[in-house]
This record gives C-alpha cells, sequence and structure tokens, in this order.
C-alpha cells in the first residue's frame, strides 16, 4: 500500500478519532479496533497503518494544546506535508467547540453526574451567531429510497414507529457517508430508517457494525 495518504483517508481518519474522542468524553463505550478494521474495510490500509496514523493525530492535537485520546500515544513522525493537512482538518473539526460534542453526548455527559443541588438554569439564554452550510437535497432520492423501504426500517427492519400526516409510515432517510464527509446525495448512499436507528448510526457504540451491516444486506449500496 501507498505511503501517500489522501486527503479523504486522513480527514476520514481525523473523523473517526474525533468521533471516538467524543465518546470517551461521554463515557460512551467503544472499541478502538473496530475503528481500525472499518477503516481498514474502506481504503484498504493495514488496520496497525490506521492504529499509527491516530497516533500522529495524536501528536498534532497536543501541538495545538490539547488533549489526546488516552491509549494513543503521540508519535510526532508525521511528516511535514501530512502534519499541515491534518492540522487544518482538526482546525476545521474543532472551530466550533460544540462540534467536539454534539448535544445529544452532551446530554449524556450531564446526566452522568448526579447534581445535589437542582441547577436554576437560564431564563434568557443568550444567543450566538453561527454560520450553517446546508447541502442540497434530491427529493427523488428521498422519495424512491423512503418507497423502496415501504414503511420497514431498512436496519432493524421493523415497521416505523407511527404515522406522519397524510398517513404515510415516519421513517427518515440517512447518507450511509455523511454529506459532510462528501458522500453522494444518490439511492447507493441513503438508507431510509427508524427515529431511533437514525440516531443509532450517529451516537451508538455499534455505529460501526450497523454501518457494515447495511453494506452487507442492501445490495444497492456501494462504499464511497
Amino acid at each position: 500500500m501507498s505511503n501517500y495518504w489522501s486527503e479523504e483517508e486522513l480527514e476520514v481518519t481525523v473523523q473517526a478519532y474525533f468521533d471516538m474522542y467524543s465518546k470517551y468524553l461521554g463515557k460512551i463505550p467503544f472499541a478502538k479496533t473496530a475503528y481500525y478494521k472499518a477503516l481498514h474495510l474502506q481504503f484498504g490500509r493495514s488496520e496497525k497503518a490506521f492504529e499509527y496514523r491516530m497516533q500522529n493525530i495524536s501528536y498534532v492535537i497536543t501541538q495545538l494544546g490539547m488533549e489526546f485520546l488516552p491509549g494513543l500515544k503521540p508519535a510526532k513522525n508525521i511528516g511535514e506535508k501530512n502534519y499541515l493537512k491534518v492540522e487544518a482538518i482538526i482546525k476545521k473539526i474543532t472551530q466550533d467547540e460544540d462540534n467536539l460534542l454534539p448535544p445529544e453526548k452532551q446530554f449524556l455527559q450531564e446526566i452522568s453526574s448526579s447534581y445535589e443541588i437542582p441547577p436554576e438554569g437560564v431564563k434568557k439564554p443568550s444567543t450566538k451567531l453561527t454560520t450553517v452550510i446546508q447541502r442540497r437535497r434530491s427529493l427523488k432520492v428521498k422519495d424512491w429510497v423512503l418507497n423502496q423501504a415501504n414503511g420497514i426500517c431498512e436496519s432493524c427492519k421493523q415497521p416505523a414507529p407511527f404515522y406522519a400526516e397524510g398517513g404515510k409510515p415516519y421513517l427518515e432517510v440517512h447518507h450511509i457517508k455523511h454529506l459532510s464527509n462528501n458522500g453522494s446525495d444518490t439511492i447507493t448512499n441513503s438508507v431510509a430508517i427508524c427515529p431511533n436507528c437514525h440516531k443509532a448510526f450517529h451516537y451508538s457504540e455499534n455505529s460501526l457494525q450497523l454501518i457494515e451491516q447495511a453494506y452487507s444486506t442492501l445490495t444497492r449500496l456501494i462504499r464511497e
């Protein structure tokens, strides 16, 4: 396998690192080896190569003044070009502190601690101006995928949990490779799943297994 790492390989690996980091902060169990295996299946490099690249990421993180993920001791021989690429990806991910810990994971982290005194809360929450990039999605793709599912979740294989207005079974369309990671808005990258499975794809400790299960059971899906 080439020593050259593409932009996509580096970005997906850094994203995986921060996904593990979020689970670590939220005290959600996870296995690093499961991430290495998923990356190996996606890109073809050895699992050990991704483990070592994660250690390179730890090194860049420490140089940016942040704590690295325990168990991934920083390894500094990353090379100048890859260092700069990884640094740019990390800065893009962490430019908004909320990106480090999504709201659901923040909640999981907060409820893990008991409060002796009920919190007062904020009567007039302050506002924060943010920029949100929304990608235009194809309604035809969404409708086609939902029609194929026919009211049955393509992950857990159970009927939709309720009917939406108009009497249609309620399912949500999820992109296996996220649009934010340059995934395509096509039927080969989309699944119709129930809200519970949708959350599991994003936040479950078994999210990678759910992805592999989708690829193995839905023949229309193509890895990107």
